[in-house]
């Protein structure tokens, strides 16, 4: 056998023999180059490897890569807050929540669709030999080495593009609603807790007044004034008012595991008092400019926006699949009639699909028209259901704003003055102690609804907020 049969043979060798071992290491994480392929222009001079070993080494030579970290690091326990405010919890709930770090992560993998599916496919390499020539003293051996690219019809790379592209960043749009959505989520965590700590205080405030009422009512018993009914109706209404305390702790507790869970902290970990007065925003601006706003800056909105975008580059592609796509090829080749004086001829050459399958193509656009006009029908009723949320949000704001207005103008001052007055009414003996107790019980159940009135106030305007799609625009 000539040395050159020797060559291809121990060429085609190595390829049977080291496609089987790259095939069992496809699941290993591999570095891989990019490297120009260079077909060397003749056999190599010295040595039992030819050509083609010289290709497949450059092919699919790769470097071993180093071992991952760990994909889970420890989870550090939340900073102590500087200040327990709002705008502190919302910061803290961005920065440290996993739902938020989850969209992140989808919205990155979204993005890198992009590089894949614009790139080209790799490119083929083969090798071909006559078995009847090897060893043959009437032909020389005959072989044939081939490198190949598939190209796809001009414009369907870019058509795949601006899909990954359009759901790139409409993976990115969901980031926005997220945050939005964790950002409600943080202050009506945070308005929950301002309100057990109101009723709390009003808690302890009423009992320190019923305990004030007892030893009057007492004080009176022993001098013979009131029966000692007035003393037990005082320890009665002390005994309820503890039992609130003990609800009210309960619920203390929930408020602050519910701000801990959304800082991704435990949910026991201890938290500052909240602040121990919020005053309500001045005004609101016109329902039209809210509708209006909520158009152009909603994060749903905008996602559907760049999957229909998606879905139009996806109509366009199918259509496109009813052109060829491209396959250029270039071979040394000694089988086709050379003879020893040509012993490796260059030859180009281009294969293209026939894509005669059309009813399978025609399905395809169907498909894509299908799914573009869903997408526009749901972006249709997205808008409907937008606006209908901002005029249900503005309307609970514009009331909880009247509903303030009434407790601070004439319920809390009527509910003062009526313990006032059956106080008085009491010391006269003109009235009998249960008209104290129930006056002041309607103080404090009065009390309560207002700073509850108040609560609903900011968690109805965070809600405005997230269906408007951010904080809202200051009023003249």
């Amino acid at each position: 056998m000539t040395r050159s049969a020797r060559a291809l043979m121990g060429s085609w060798l190595l390829l049977v023999g080291f496609l089987p071992v790259a095939c069992s290491s496809l699941n290993e994480p591999t570095v891989v180059s990019h490297t120009r392929l260079a077909l060397p222009a003749e056999p190599a001079k010295t040595g039992d490897s030819g050509p083609l070993a010289e290709v497949l080494r450059q092919v699919v030579c790769r470097a071993p890569v180093a071992a991952p970290s760990s994909p889970t690091e420890p989870r550090t326990e939340t900073a102590a807050l500087a200040e327990f405010s709002v705008d502190a919890v919302v910061a803290q709930v961005l920065a440290r929540n996993p739902s938020l770090a989850q969209m992140t992560a989808a919205w990155q993998a979204a993005a890198a669709r992009y590089p894949q599916v614009i790139a080209l496919d790799d490119p083929m390499v083969g090798s071909m030999m006559a078995p009847a020539s090897i060893g043959s003293n009437a032909v020389e051996f005959g072989y044939r080495l081939e490198v190949a690219q598939k190209i796809p019809f001009p414009g369907k790379r870019g058509l795949r593009g601006q899909s990954a592209q359009s759901e790139a960043a409409a993976a990115g749009s969901d980031v926005d609603d997220m945050r939005l959505q964790l950002i409600e989520s943080a202050k009506s965590a945070f308005y929950d807790d301002y309100l057990v700590a109101r009723a709390l205080a009003v808690n302890e405030e009423n009992q320190r007044l019923l305990k004030r009422f007892r030893e009057e009512a007492k004080t009176r018993y022993e001098k013979g004034l009131v029966p000692e009914q007035d003393v037990v109706q005082a320890d009665v209404e002390l005994g309820r008012q503890q039992e609130r305390g003990l609800t009210l702790e309960r619920m203390r507790k929930i408020a602050v595991a519910r701000i801990n869970t959304l800082m991704h902290a435990p949910p026991d970990a201890p938290l500052p008092p909240p602040p121990e007065r919020l005053r309500p925003a001045d005004g609101l601006p016109s329902i039209a400019d809210l509708r209006a706003l909520s158009l152009t800056r909603r994060p749903d909105l905008r996602a559907l926006s760049a999957r229909i975008d998606a879905d139009t580059a996806a109509l366009a592609l199918a259509h496109k699949e009813f052109c060829p796509d491209f396959e250029v090829t270039a071979a040394f080749d000694t089988i086709m009639g050379n003879g020893p004086t040509r012993d490796l001829a260059a030859q180009v050459g281009v294969r293209l699909n026939l894509p005669v399958q059309r009813q399978r193509r025609y399905a395809a656009v169907a498909e894509a028209e299908a799914r573009l006009a869903e997408r526009r029908a749901q972006l249709d009723g997205r808008i409907d259901q937008v606006n209908l949320q901002v005029q249900e949000a503005y309307e609970q704001v514009a009331e909880s704003e009247k509903i303030l207005r009434l407790y601070e103008d004439k319920l809390l001052p009527d509910a003062r003055k009526n313990v006032e007055a059956a106080r008085s009414a009491y010391e006269t003996r003109t009235a009998p102690f249960l008209s104290l107790i129930e006056a002041q019980r309607s103080r404090t159940a009065i009390l309560d609804r207002s700073y509850e009135a108040l609560a609903d106030y900011f968690r109805r305007r965070a809600t405005l907020e997230r269906v408007v799609g951010g904080a809202l625009p200051r009023t003249e």
